[in-house]
């Protein structure tokens, strides 16, 4: 399943974020904010459980997360995402997953992996802000399976058509929370319109 935004605060940051004027300050609280409102989408169906607290005028019944949660930023794009979600959930682990694209192949070439032997989290949400030709989703996807994770969500902000074919094909089981989805990608393996390189604009490296 795809699930592209509606909120029209997603809509209304997203369009700050492409504006080739943002700076790469502003362009980073941009990304953390969009990551808090897509995490709010992506986590609705996460399972809880009945507790009860002390409030300041007796007790009272409440839920909490039943469920651990994984955030797996790709690197290095994907880690502008993190601080957002963290926000919403200061107890989920983070493990980072380092791959990068070839560009005369427009592969994934994986040099980073530290994730524990067996998995310690049960919903792993993947992030990355540009699902492109959807290849270095479904590598990472497949890092994640062979360790183990059975539930496991990706959430970016921009996809093309490309990669959400790719990475459905690849992983029909993975559900796609996505701010918006763009035109296509181009023949350098970039969305149109898109935002351009999302790592040079968070990093200022561009």
């Amino acid at each position: 399943m795809v699930y592209e935004s509606q909120h029209p605060l997603v809509k209304h940051k997203l369009t700050l974020l492409r504006k080739q004027s943002t700076e790469p300050k502003k362009f980073r609280e941009l990304v953390r904010e969009l990551a808090m409102l897509l995490c709010y989408e992506a986590t609705a169906d996460l399972g809880v459980r009945g507790i009860e607290v002390e409030t300041p005028m007796g007790r009272a019944s409440g839920h909490e997360l039943a469920d651990k949660i994984g955030l797996i930023p790709v690197l290095r794009a994907g880690l502008g995402m993190v601080n957002g979600i963290w926000e919403m959930m200061p107890g989920a682990e983070v493990w980072h997953i380092g791959l990068y694209r070839d560009e005369r192949t427009l592969k994934p070439v994986s040099y980073y992996n530290k994730l524990p032997t067996a998995p310690t989290v049960q919903v792993c949400l993947v992030l990355d802000p540009m699902l492109a030709t959807g290849g270095s989703a479904s590598a990472t996807i497949d890092i994640l399976k062979n360790w183990g994770a059975t539930r496991i969500k990706f959430v970016g902000l921009l996809a093309a058509p490309e990669g959400i074919a790719a990475l459905q094909k690849a992983h029909p089981d993975v559900p796609i929370y996505i701010a918006k989805i763009d035109e296509r990608l181009n023949d350098i393996g970039f969305i149109v319109p898109g935002l351009g390189d999302a790592g040079d604009r968070q990093f200022g490296t561009g």
